[in-house]
């Protein structure tokens, strides 16, 4: 990547509505050549897409629910298995394989604590090799940005 790069995505991430001919201009191309650096980059996998925002807490979506979860075995079977599920759960808006104590750290989002007490006794605990599953509530978003420090 060159500065040039650097500077379109720095510009898509603070405003990824931005016109590609308006880009062009404060970057000093034309249309078509931003246009193909975009591309590239949208292809060289830098730029994974662009999505809107939504505030859950106003669509009522105000529990945020921190799941680790253990498993019962760590063959790949059952570790490919238990990601293919979790990839398939919408309540489930982020997954990371861990180190330490916990195999994976699950961001669960849900209306109630009665909805998330639902889901763990209904689907989180009954996904493929799942031994154990220690839930923490949170109490307040402090900080919660989509922008990488680039």
């Amino acid at each position: 990547m060159d500065e040039l790069d650097w500077k379109i995505i720095r510009a898509l991430q603070a405003e990824p509505d931005i016109k590609v001919k308006e880009l062009g201009e404060r970057i000093g191309l034309s249309h078509t050549p931003t246009w193909r650096r975009i591309k590239q980059l949208e292809d060289d996998g830098v730029i994974l897409g662009r999505q809107m925002v939504l505030n859950a807490a106003a669509l009522g979506l105000d529990i945020h629910v921190f799941a680790r979860v253990q498993l019962k075995q760590h063959d790949e079977e059952t570790l490919t298995t238990f990601e293919n599920a979790v990839r398939g759960r919408p309540e489930v808006i982020t997954c990371y394989s861990m180190s330490g104590e916990f195999d994976y750290l699950l961001h669960v989002i849900a209306r109630s604590v009665r909805d998330y007490e639902a889901l763990l006794k209904q689907v989180l605990l009954h996904l493929p090799g799942v031994s154990h599953v220690n839930s923490s509530f949170a109490l307040k978003e402090v900080k919660n940005v989509t922008t990488l420090p680039i």
